[in-house]
């Protein structure tokens, strides 16, 4: 049945339903977004903070480790395409080569290290909305990659928290980045990047 990305079918739904196969077999989809916030917070607790490199691997583990516990394709590329609304994402056959051209080029950037305040703000979001663009997962893609731009921050020397930006702002901010305007995204970045206390 389609799903809430398009009106295609899709083979990571139940039959004739919009939720997605799942390990412990929940077919109400507000159950199982319930079950989704609960164990991917909890792996998320459990994950630790990992040097470069940055890389599709390490967000594919990243994907792994937080929806292993739901999935069975947990980590793994997605096998359709997949859009919202006026959003289509990166086409099946090219997300590999396109995540590894920009994961390459987050290499050559230095993972954004030693970067002015202002200027890690505008690659951070350049970078952000770019891989969001590939929609590497049937699902989860936003959780996976903000864990991932935490550590890449963090790396940094500086902290990301998400909790004083709305869903609705995010959404949007994404979007703008979808047509490669950066600005809202760095404006987001503005208010939940700061910059790390040094421990004595």
């Amino acid at each position: 049945m389609a799903d809430k990305y398009g009106t295609t079918p899709d083979p990571y739904t139940y039959e004739n339903s919009t939720v997605l196969v799942n390990k412990l077999n929940i077919k109400n989809e507000a159950i199982l977004e319930a079950a989704e916030r609960d164990l991917t917070t909890l792996a998320a607790m459990y994950m630790e903070f990992q040097l470069p490199p940055y890389d599709f691997t390490y967000l594919s583990l990243i994907h792994r480790i937080l929806f292993s516990d739901l999935f069975e394709w947990a980590g793994t590329l997605r096998t359709i395409d997949i859009s919202k609304g006026n959003t289509r994402f990166c086409n099946v056959v090219r997300i590999e080569k396109e995540a590894n051209s920009l994961f390459s080029m987050l290499e050559k950037d230095k993972y954004l290290v030693d970067l002015p305040y202002d200027e890690f703000l505008t690659k951070l979001a350049e970078y952000y909305c770019d891989i969001n663009v590939l929609h590497p997962f049937r699902e989860g893609n936003g959780r996976a990659q903000r864990l991932l731009f935490e550590h890449i921050a963090i790396n940094c020397g500086y902290n990301i928290n998400f909790s004083g930006v709305t869903s609705e702002q995010w959404v949007a901010a994404n979007i703008h980045g979808y047509h490669c305007n950066y600005i809202p995204m760095k404006e987001l970045f503005f208010v939940c990047v700061t910059k790390a206390e040094k421990r004595s």
